[in-house]
């Protein structure tokens, strides 16, 4: 097995944990090949990615158009796509190596040339009011709503900001999409949840919408978008030890009783 070693120079001591790494790969007799955020390759079966989920997010992107599954190593805050902390390097080499890993194929979303894992956050370009937008799915109107903005979840994604704005918890490799409101000015707006295939626009009446992509790429002052499932998907790898519902109870504290 071949790995490619990714890394986000941005992170502080992220040379520390990518010593840590390298070292184990070469004590275990592994070939592999370091790579900057910036500059991946395709050299490696699998990708160990050492950052936040930012990171991960990124590098399975980038990973999707060769189906090479990427596994991480978190040195962000939640790290809720990361199979360990920095401190079990060894771990994640020796459950790579030994083959005590699975994968999951992860649904994306594409708009304008742009993929997402987790969502499409639509927003006004005036970030200081509230906005009035149109949600249409498959042509057909849907409803309006007078809101911060709409996010349109993966169930990847469902997780991320989708949860923090009251959005449902999707478990990831269900084949469906859920469309959460921030801050709707009403009481009878609730998220919904829909087929993964149906065909999503979104416009406004009063200014032009600001989209982001993953919580990061963005792009600003468009009328209308269309967002559709895209025909890639992204392959993340886990070790057997973890599992959905594990991670929601060590990460979010998922019904942990609080007596």
């Amino acid at each position: 097995m071949k790995i490619n070693v990714i890394y986000n120079k941005y992170i502080p001591d992220y040379e520390t944990v990518l010593a840590r790494v390298e070292t184990a790969l070469i004590n275990q007799n592994a070939e592999f090949k370091s790579f900057d955020l910036e500059a991946m390759d395709n050299y490696g079966d699998i990708s160990v990615v050492i950052g936040g989920d930012g990171t991960i997010l990124k590098a399975a992107r980038y990973y999707s158009e060769t189906k090479i599954p990427v596994m991480g190593i978190n040195m962000g805050r939640l790290g809720f796509l990361s199979q360990a902390g920095f401190d079990k390097t060894e771990l994640v080499t020796e459950s790579l190596l030994g083959g005590e890993y699975y994968t999951e194929e992860r649904i994306m979303l594409t708009s304008q040339g742009k993929l997402a894992l987790n969502d499409f956050v639509i927003k006004g370009c005036n970030p200081s009011r509230t906005s009035k937008f149109y949600l249409e799915i498959n042509g057909r109107v849907v409803c309006d709503y007078i809101a911060d903005g709409l996010i349109v979840a993966t169930p990847t994604g469902s997780t991320a900001y989708g949860l923090s704005a009251g959005g449902p918890i999707l478990h990831p490799v269900t084949d469906c999409l859920a469309i959460v409101p921030i801050c709707p000015h009403t009481l009878n707006t609730r998220p919904m949840v829909i087929p993964a295939e149906e065909k999503i626009s979104v416009k406004t009446s009063d200014m032009m919408l600001s989209v982001s992509v993953d919580g990061y790429e963005t792009f600003e002052c468009i009328d209308k978008i269309s967002i559709n499932k895209s025909e890639k998907k992204a392959y993340l790898a886990f070790l057997k030890t973890n599992n959905f519902y594990s991670v929601l109870r060590d990460k979010l504290y998922w019904g942990n009783n609080p007596y």
